[in-house]
C-alpha cells in the first residue's frame, strides 16, 4: 500500500467510525435542545460543563501532541515493557494531578463561575457553582482518556479511540429517550459525568489486550516524563489560549439576551461536526507521516504530504461553509425546534451558525498546520500564534457585540481563525522554503467556483423547488436531504471537470 492509499484508507477508517460518533452526537444535542430548550437552565448548564472540562481540555490537546513521539521512542529502545512501565507511571501522575484539580476546583467553583459568566446573578450563579461542582468528576476520567488514546495511537491503534463518542452519547440517549421523566439540569450533569466514565471505559480492554496491568507506583525522576513536561509547556500555552476564547465568547454571551449562550453553543457544535469527522481524522493520519518525513529531512516528501493534507481539507471545507450559510436555517428548524426549542432559539441558533461557518476552512487549516509545525519540533509558533488569536478575537468581539450581538461573537471567532491561519502559512513558507502556496490557491479557487454553482442549485431545489412541497417536516425533510445529494453529486462532478487532482485520492482511484 503506498503512502498515499494508506493516507486515504486511515483517514477514511477514521471518518466513517467519528462519523457514526458525531450522528449520535448530535441527536444527543437535539434531544437536549428538545427537552430543555434555549434558555437560563442550559445557559448554566454550559457554562458549568465549560468550567468542568476547559483546563483538563487545554492538558488533553497538549498531551495527545506530545504523547505519540515520546511512547514511540520508548517502544523503539525499550520495547513494549518500557511503554507499559512509562504509561503506568503516567496514569498515576494523571490521576493525582486532577485529584488535584477537583479538589481546588470545588473550593474556586465560585471564582470560575463569576470570571466566565459575569452576567449570572442569584439563583442562576446558584445553579451554575451546583452543576459545576457536580460535573468535576469529569477531569479525572478525561485525563485517562488522553492518556490511553495517545499510547493507543503510538500503536498504531485508532479504532477504540475514534468509537469511543459512542458510549458517551448512548449515555445521554438512555437518560433522555427512555430513564428520564421528570427533566432535571442537575441530572443531566450527573449523567454527564457518567458518560464520561464510560468514554474512558471503553478504551480499557484494548489498553489491557497490549498487556497493561495497572499498579500503584510512579517516578517522579523518569527522564522521560521531564521531557514530555518540557515539550507540553508551549503546547500547553497555545491550548489555553484557544481555551481564553471560549471563555471570552461566554462571558460576553452571558450579557446578552437569555439564550444567547445556548445558541452559541448548539451553532458550534454544528460547524464542528465537519471539522470533528473529516479534518481531525486527516490531521491524525498525517502527523506522524509528517513527522517521520521530517526526521528523515525528506523536503519532496513533505511537500507532498501537505499539499495532499490541504488540498483535501480546502474540498472539504469549502462546500460545507457554503452548505452551512445556505441551508443552516432549515438545519436548525427541522432537526431542533420542537417542544422547548422554539421559533426564536432557531432564529438566535442559525444565525450564529452562518457566521461560525464563515471560519470553517481557516480553522481546519489551522489545525494542519499546528501539526505541521508539531512535526519539526517547533511549539513555539503556534503558541505565538494562538495569543495573537485571542487579541484579535478579543478586539473583534467589543466592536461586533454592539451591533450584532451573539452573532457578533461567532463572526470574531472566525475572522480571528482565518487571519492567524494566513499568518501561519506565510511563517511556515519562511522557515522551509516553497510550500506551493500556488497550488493550494488554485484548489481554492476551482473548489470555490464549483461550490458557488452547487449553492445555486441547492437554493434552487430547496428554496424554489421546496417552496411547492408539503409544508409538513417529513416533506421539508425530504427536500432538504434531495437538495443536499444533488448538490454533492454536482459538486464531485464539477471538481471532475476541473481536474482536481487530490480528489481522485478521496474517491480512491491511482
Amino acid at each position: 500500500m503506498t503512502k498515499k492509499d494508506k493516507l486515504a484508507y486511515s483517514a477514511a477508517m477514521i471518518s466513517i467510525m467519528t462519523l457514526i460518533s458525531k450522528g449520535f452526537g448530535f441527536i444527543r444535542e437535539v434531544l437536549i435542545a428538545n427537552r430543555f430548550g434555549s434558555g437560563m437552565e442550559t445557559d448554566t448548564y454550559f457554562v458549568a460543563m465549560t468550567a468542568t472540562v476547559i483546563l483538563m481540555g487545554t492538558l488533553g490537546a497538549a498531551l495527545n501532541t506530545t504523547l505519540i513521539p515520546i511512547f514511540s521512542e520508548i517502544g523503539q529502545k525499550y520495547g513494549r515493557k518500557g511503554k507499559l512501565k512509562y504509561l503506568n507511571n503516567l496514569v498515576n501522575i494523571v490521576i493525582g494531578a486532577t485529584l488535584f484539580i477537583v479538589f481546588f476546583g470545588y473550593v474556586l467553583s465560585p471564582a470560575v463561575i463569576r470570571i466566565l459568566a459575569k452576567g449570572f446573578h442569584g439563583e442562576q450563579f446558584d445553579l451554575a457553582v451546583r452543576l459545576n461542582r457536580i460535573g468535576l468528576p469529569i477531569a479525572v476520567f478525561l485525563g485517562l482518556t488522553y492518556v490511553f488514546s495517545g499510547f493507543l495511537h503510538s500503536s498504531q491503534i485508532f479504532g477504540p479511540s475514534a468509537i469511543s463518542g459512542l458510549p458517551y452519547n448512548f449515555v445521554f440517549l438512555a437518560y433522555l429517550l427512555f430513564i428520564g421523566k421528570d427533566y432535571s439540569i442537575v441530572t443531566l450533569m450527573i449523567v454527564s459525568v457518567v458518560a464520561a466514565l464510560s468514554q474512558f471505559l471503553i478504551l480499557m480492554p484494548a489498553v489491557r489486550h497490549l498487556g497493561y496491568r495497572y499498579n500503584f507506583s510512579f517516578n517522579l525522576q523518569d527522564r522521560y516524563l521531564k521531557r514530555a513536561t518540557e515539550l507540553i509547556v508551549p503546547v500547553l500555552i497555545g491550548s489555553a489560549v484557544q481555551q481564553i476564547n471560549v471563555i471570552i465568547d461566554k462571558t460576553l454571551a452571558s450579557g446578552l439576551v437569555s439564550g444567547s449562550i445556548s445558541a452559541l453553543n448548539y451553532a458550534s457544535k454544528i460547524n464542528e461536526m465537519v471539522i470533528a469527522v473529516f479534518i481531525m481524522a486527516i490531521t491524525t493520519v498525517i502527523f506522524p507521516m509528517l513527522s517521520k518525513a521530517f526526521a528523515e529531512d525528506n523536503r519532496d516528501l513533505i511537500r507532498s504530504i501537505l499539499g495532499q493534507g490541504i488540498n483535501i481539507i480546502l474540498i472539504i471545507t469549502v462546500p460545507a461553509t457554503v452548505g452551512l450559510i445556505l441551508l443552516g436555517q432549515p438545519m436548525v428548524h427541522l432537526f431542533f425546534e420542537r417542544n422547548a426549542f422554539d421559533g426564536q432559539a432557531t432564529l438566535m441558533t442559525s444565525g450564529a451558525l452562518t457566521f461560525y461557518s464563515l471560519g470553517l476552512v481557516g480553522t481546519s487549516l489551522r489545525l494542519m498546520l499546528n501539526r505541521v509545525y508539531y512535526s519539526f519540533q517547533d511549539t513555539r509558533t503556534p503558541m505565538i500564534n494562538g495569543i495573537i488569536a485571542v487579541v484579535v478575537n478579543l478586539v473583534l468581539n467589543l466592536i461586533l457585540i454592539g451591533p450584532m450581538g451573539h452573532r457578533g461573537l461567532a463572526l470574531a471567532t472566525s475572522i480571528s481563525a482565518t487571519v492567524t491561519t494566513i499568518m501561519l502559512f506565510l511563517d511556515l513558507r519562511k522557515k522551509i522554503g516553497s510550500i506551493g502556496l500556488l497550488k493550494y490557491l488554485m484548489c481554492f479557487l476551482k473548489t470555490s467556483l464549483a461550490s458557488a454553482v452547487m449553492g445555486i442549485i441547492v437554493y434552487l431545489i430547496y428554496y424554489k423547488l421546496g417552496a411547492a412541497v408539503s409544508p409538513s417536516k417529513i416533506g421539508q425533510m425530504l427536500i432538504l436531504v434531495g437538495s443536499v445529494v444533488l448538490g454533492i453529486l454536482s459538486y464531485f462532478i464539477l471538481l471532475l471537470g476541473l481536474k482536481v487532482e487530490e480528489l481522485k485520492l478521496i474517491l480512491g482511484k491511482k
